[in-house]
């Protein structure tokens, strides 16, 4: 027996939701799984949000993304922000909960495939350095880090920096989001040869109205990005 199989034995695989018994690690067991809602189908080529109907390759695009004007080019989310979806990235952004990150990204990863393009470099949004002293780490730059890692892709993990703390924006209105994160983000002069000329995938935890997504976009456009397309683990539903 080897080294895996002696450590197997001695820890054997857990749900990464509910430490019940799985196959191998870093899964869910199947009654996780089946309360995860994992995005699929047709789907907002801008924001990723699940859309009624077939998907037939063509590019759809929501109610708001037609409305509501987006700096970034695509989008994707692997899961909806309810049920265990919405506990596990709770796990992660507060619960010291950091090994979900490995498990997320290749989810992540997936819904990824139609928007990567090749030479693309991955960047997380960041925090604020209060926050983050808080914290101790910023669950989107381990996810944009595993991402970057699995497919292959440059990562530059500081090439945004958040200008001001722009507190939590739970509660607030569609119309006071954006206007909470007007200039909150700026690439850094050191960093912008890293972002000039580049496709950037742009990296957070959670997308809701976009703001965040929108505010950051406009900040590596700014810095020469040639375009961005974002991606988030968890995609509020529009109403929540």
């Amino acid at each position: 027996m080897g080294l895996q199989g002696a450590l197997q034995l001695l820890y054997p695989p857990q749900c990464i939701s509910c430490s019940a018994p799985v196959q191998s690690d870093f899964g869910l067991c199947a009654d996780c799984w089946r309360e995860t809602p994992f995005i699929s189908g047709l789907v907002c080529d801008r924001c990723g949000v699940p859309l009624p109907g077939q998907d037939d390759g063509e590019h759809a695009t929501c109610d708001d993304c037609i409305a509501i004007a987006r700096p970034w080019d695509r989008g994707r989310a692997a899961l909806m922000y309810a049920e265990n979806g919405r506990r596990l990235v709770l796990a992660l952004k507060h619960g010291d909960r950091m090994d979900l990150a490995r498990p997320a990204a290749t989810w992540m990863l997936k819904a990824a495939q139609p928007i990567l393009t090749p030479g693309m470099i991955a960047v997380p949004v960041p925090l604020h350095w209060m926050r983050l002293f808080r914290r101790r780490f910023n669950q989107a730059a381990l996810l944009s880090r595993n991402i970057a890692r699995a497919a292959g892709l440059d990562h530059c993990p500081d090439a945004l920096v958040r200008r001001r703390s722009t507190g939590n924006q739970d509660g607030k209105t569609r119309d006071a989001r954006f206007a909470n994160l007007v200039d909150a983000f700026a690439v850094p002069r050191v960093r912008e040869g890293r972002v000039r000329d580049r496709d950037v995938l742009l990296v957070d935890d959670v997308m809701t109205s976009g703001a965040t997504f929108a505010a950051a976009s406009e900040a590596l456009l700014a810095a020469g990005a040639r375009s961005v397309a974002v991606l988030a683990l968890a995609r509020v539903a529009k109403g929540d």
